[in-house]
């Protein structure tokens, strides 16, 4: 018997200007990115493979990472403000 692995990909459409945001960025030497880590198990396993996937097909300058203290609660303001200021794309994920 064949496995099946499906893989599902939520977008939301791209809003004028974003794909031209991503490309100056790369050009100017690299993306800022900033990682929400919810601190559920195997999420900064899978936030890793993102960066490194990201980092193959663009420049990367810095990556920014913090990590709630657990899934149950919201990031805090401070957080927030952190990779606001430090990141110009974020990427936030869960896992198990």
């Amino acid at each position: 018997m064949v496995a099946k692995v499906y893989l599902i990909s939520p977008e939301a459409p791209v809003q004028q200007g974003e794909a031209a945001g991503a490309q100056r960025e790369a050009a100017s030497g690299g993306l800022r990115i900033g990682v929400l880590d919810n601190s559920k198990s195997n999420a900064d396993h899978l936030l890793k493979m993102i960066i490194e996937g990201v980092g193959k097909h663009m420049p990367v300058a810095s990556v920014v990472s913090l990590r709630k203290p657990n899934p149950s609660t919201p990031a805090t303001k401070a957080m927030l403000d952190q990779i606001e200021a430090e990141a110009d794309f974020v990427v936030s994920a869960m896992a198990d």
